[in-house]
């Protein structure tokens, strides 16, 4: 009788245990990072309950780092960034970073709208403009608001980017949502709104590198959901034309070593993609890469039409480093979901047109899974 009370009391404090253990929730924490044109800059960090982690600063919403397991659950970063605040201040090939209000480039550096033509500023060749031009969305200081509930952790980062900014019409208020899940994705949600009508088109400049960059991407394998690219001309300005990728080097549909394509594409891959699916219904996945060391597989999924694979080949200098490692010799790779290039020149592409009353709506999720 006393060996069973023994059995049923360790079983009840057993079930105490279990019952006392507290859950783990996502969690979001902000710590000073400097200060950019006067105003504070943070770091925040955004935990789910398994451990994989964001950090990103409100200046220019850049994602600094992204720790996720790989198949034998070690955590790697798998982005390029750099060290401080003072290194991004120097200047950085838009690591991580929002860019706004148009990323990738606009032809001329200029458009009509409404019978107005709106010049830019010309900071691509000296003759298109290229991610929003020279003081664009990620040499901006946000402001930043968290929150968390019990299955994701939430930085939200708004600006105002007024009437005339590098050349664009209107006072757009801008608002990103980063929201890390309990099931690793890192969902990015973007929503503007205009007084004028103007052109917009926002998107995320993460270069991953899933190895944790203990190697160039150059082993990574991909795979894009697109039957269509979008052709350009020296300058990489589109030329109208929406082409079949079959029988190009950018026919990526089947699982492509990226290193033994780039064999047939000396400068490395720069290219848009046409998404399949009802765009801004819902997000549908467009692409997928992984790397076979660690296990790891990136998808991504978005609402935008677009897609602009992009391997870095050409950044390669001695000095340039990200985190230790070096940055060139396509070291990492970014999935830019977006509009077409140069849509306000084309009216054969979907419309990046924003007016009054209307709510810009995109969403962009980097999902992580594990390949055993």
């Amino acid at each position: 009788m006393k060996q069973k009370l023994q059995i049923v009391f360790c079983l009840c404090m057993v079930v105490i245990g279990v019952a006392c253990t507290p859950e783990v929730k996502p969690t979001v924490s902000q710590e000073d990072w400097g200060t950019a044109d006067g105003k504070p800059v943070y770091l925040y960090t955004l935990t789910n309950k398994n451990g994989v982690t964001a950090k990103i600063t409100n200046y220019g919403g850049i994602m600094t780092e992204f720790y996720v397991p790989d198949k034998k659950g070690k955590m790697d970063n798998i982005v390029l960034g750099l060290n401080s605040l003072e290194d991004y201040l120097k200047g950085h090939p838009a690591f991580g970073c929002i860019v706004g209000r148009y990323i990738n480039r606009i032809g001329g550096a200029k458009f009509t709208l409404d019978g107005v033509e709106y010049q830019l500023a010309k900071n691509s060749n000296g003759r298109h403009n290229i991610h929003g031009g020279r003081k664009n969305f990620y040499n901006q200081v946000w402001q930043g608001e968290t929150s968390c509930n019990d299955d994701a952790a939430t930085l939200s980062l708004i600006y105002l980017s007024v009437d005339g900014e590098e050349g664009f019409p209107g006072n757009l208020q801008v608002k990103v949502d980063y929201i890390l899940t309990n099931d690793n994705e890192l969902r990015i949600e973007y929503t503007a709104t205009t007084d004028k009508p103007t052109v917009v088109n926002l998107s995320n400049h993460s270069y991953f590198n899933l190895s944790g960059a203990k190697e160039s991407v150059l082993g990574h394998e991909v795979r894009i959901y697109a039957d269509e690219y979008i052709p350009t001309d020296k300058d990489l300005i589109p030329t109208g034309e929406i082409l079949p990728v079959d029988g190009t080097p950018l026919d990526v549909r089947n699982w492509t070593r990226i290193g033994d394509r780039m064999e047939q594409l000396p400068n490395g891959f720069d290219n848009s993609y046409c998404v399949k699916g009802e765009n801004g219904k819902k997000p549908v996945l467009i692409a997928e890469l992984r790397e076979q060391q660690s296990g790891r597989i990136l998808k991504t999924y978005t609402t935008q039409p677009g897609v602009c694979f992009y391997t870095a080949k050409g950044l390669n200098t001695k000095q340039n480093t990200a985190h230790g490692v070096p940055y060139g010799n396509s070291w990492g790779v970014c999935l830019e979901t977006q509009h077409h290039p140069d849509s306000p020149n084309h009216d054969n592409f979907p419309s990046t047109v924003l007016r009054r009353g209307e709510t810009y709506h995109e969403v962009t999720i980097y999902k992580l899974e594990i390949q055993r």
